[in-house]
């Protein structure tokens, strides 16, 4: 409890001050504490709309490099204020940030030249975060328990990373054995990126093999950027005797015109025959597939029938706030239920380059499967 209280009393300095006030000669404090107000109402009239006010506070120390080497601890407390949501307590609606107590990062680093490495508890983030990612918008951090490899040029980038375990923004450890390997380079006008991703589960010694390649690029055409970007890959699962197989397939293209983006997407997680549906457990999947998250697990979500999720989206900077709204409408893969659609907006505003306020809204209306459900929230973030 002691060191709870110390934590805790260190964040509310640090976001006082800034973080300048805590660099020393051996390194640097590093915070990043948040206040975020969620609801969620899901009609489905077994349990009551959820409501909680959650703060977050990880607070960390990393070294000053020393031939090439830096150590890194952050230990992370998130801390329910109102707490009237599943899981922590039944009969409400989920929000799934519970209250944990963990060591978020603990790791030791090396950079010479093109050449990098990582061990220990550390943050993994490859490409847009499609596949894998660190879920930053749960209040605990997804990180991984790891060994990364890097070597970095002009010309190519490379990643390895060997996974021991996953530390979920649910507080749980998952065992594993992953492989993550990406591999990128710059072409004219983007860069195009192939990827193995390799993962077991030591518990049940399930195996989910994914690889893929992504293209992400942008031209200039009369003074207009256009931006696109394309995805494809392949998917086995094999669980004892049992073996699916799924593709998955993502498209999108748009203009940005006088500060206003728009673009028009279709992300496609494939099936196979309706019985498994294409997965992505290590994505920050919130980013994906609509804010109330109602596809987090694509085959249980779908009935393993699969989703196409087409959208449009519309960004633009306005007084220095970022607007930001979608428009999903989603249908399945194999069969043809319509999986209902939803309208999701978000806008907020950075100060100073260290305080956001911001505030987001996603509504989702069913379709033929699934019920009705409406999220919001209100937040305020202090980073250094």
């Amino acid at each position: 409890m002691h060191m709870k209280k110390t934590i805790l009393a260190l964040a509310i300095g640090v976001a006082a001050q800034g973080v300048s006030a805590y660099e020393t000669e051996q390194g640097n404090l590093m915070a990043d504490i948040k206040l975020r107000y969620e609801s969620n109402d899901n009609d489905d009239g077994t349990a009551d709309a959820a409501k909680g006010l959650i703060a977050d506070a990880a607070i960390g120390f990393e070294t000053k490099d020393y031939e090439g080497f830096k150590a890194l601890a952050e230990y992370e407390i998130v801390q329910p204020i109102i707490d009237d949501y599943a899981p922590e307590q039944a009969g409400y609606d989920v929000i799934a940030d519970p209250e944990t107590r963990e060591w978020n990062r603990a790791q030791i680093s090396y950079k010479k030249d093109a050449f990098g490495a990582v061990v220990g508890r550390q943050r993994i983030i490859l490409d847009n975060a499609r596949f894998v990612g660190n879920v930053g918008w749960r209040a605990n951090e997804q990180t991984f328990d790891a060994a990364t490899l890097t070597y970095t040029t002009d010309a190519v980038s490379v990643h390895y990373s060997y996974v021991d375990q996953v530390n979920t923004i649910l507080g749980t450890e998952d065992d594993v054995t992953d492989h993550l390997l990406n591999i990128s380079t710059k072409i004219t006008g983007g860069k195009l990126t192939g990827f193995a991703y390799l993962l077991e589960n030591d518990d049940t010694e399930a195996t989910l093999d994914t690889y893929g390649v992504l293209y992400a690029g942008s031209s200039v055409i009369s003074d207009t950027k256009v931006i696109y970007s394309a995805s494809v890959a392949t998917q086995t699962f094999e669980a004892g005797s049992t073996s699916f197989d799924a593709n998955y397939f993502a498209l999108e293209g748009g203009v940005v015109l006088k500060g206003v983006t728009l673009a028009l997407g279709n992300e496609t997680l494939g099936s196979d025959s309706g019985d498994y549906a294409f997965e992505t457990p290590l994505a920050t999947k919130h980013a994906f597939n609509g804010w109330a998250d109602k596809f987090l697990n694509t085959t249980n979500n779908t009935g393993g029938n699969g989703l196409s999720d087409t959208y449009v989206k519309a960004a633009a900077t306005t007084a220095g706030i970022n607007l930001v709204g979608f428009y999903h409408n989603y249908s399945a893969v194999e069969g043809s239920d319509d999986l209902g659609s939803e309208l999701d907006l978000v806008a907020s505003k950075v100060f100073q380059k260290k305080y956001t306020l911001g505030a987001k809204f996603a509504n989702y209306s069913a379709g033929d499967t699934g019920v009705d459900d409406t999220k919001f929230w209100l937040w305020g973030q202090a980073k250094f």
